[in-house]
């Protein structure tokens, strides 16, 4: 289990912001492209007993040629102006056999999209540009990852961003709102 801070910035012209982040140093860390499945149950959402969500995140790592697929749980343990996730994360030889697994155990609600991402390190701080097919998700958008608030204050200041552009929702309530 890892403790992840992000935020998102939504609304800002991600092209120009990539410029930026190159320009002051920013070092590309990785390129790929993902499918992510949303499990989800029709009946009890998962969201009814707990702030949290499951996806399997299949990834074509475009830089070294490799693929993964790995099954996630984040649970939001702190809401407020940076967001808090315990991850927990395994690795999975089979997509398929997991989501039957799931569709046994009740969870019979499942969402696909379809996402591309360039990531940067700059400052400590991880950027990660997304770009989601137009069903999921239509804007791009830059998620800010952090270890600190300290950090993310210091990227915010950095990059110019205003702080009505910084979001703390999940894709799944992006997706709603998209809906």
């Amino acid at each position: 289990m890892e403790i992840e801070l992000e935020v998102k910035v939504l609304g800002m012209n991600t092209v120009e912001l990539e410029k930026k982040v190159i320009a002051l140093g920013g070092q590309l860390i990785g390129e790929e492209n993902q499918v992510n499945t949303l499990i989800d149950s029709k009946d009890k959402p998962i969201k009814s007993y707990l702030d949290a969500y499951v996806r399997i995140r299949e990834t074509k790592d475009l830089m070294n040629n490799n693929s993964i697929s790995t099954l996630t749980l984040k649970n939001n343990i702190s809401p407020g102006n940076i967001k808090a996730n315990e991850e927990f994360n395994v690795n999975i030889e089979n997509k398929d056999v997991m989501l039957n697994i799931f569709k046994h155990l009740g969870f019979d609600d499942v969402k696909v999209g379809y996402k591309h991402r360039k990531s940067y390190w700059l400052e400590n701080v991880k950027l990660e540009f997304d770009i989601w097919d137009k069903k999921t998700y239509s804007y791009p958008y830059m998620e800010i990852e952090v270890k600190n608030s300290r950090d993310l204050d210091k990227i915010i200041t950095m990059l110019n961003i205003p702080q009505e552009n910084i979001s703390t929702k999940s894709i799944d309530e992006l997706m709603k709102i998209n809906e």
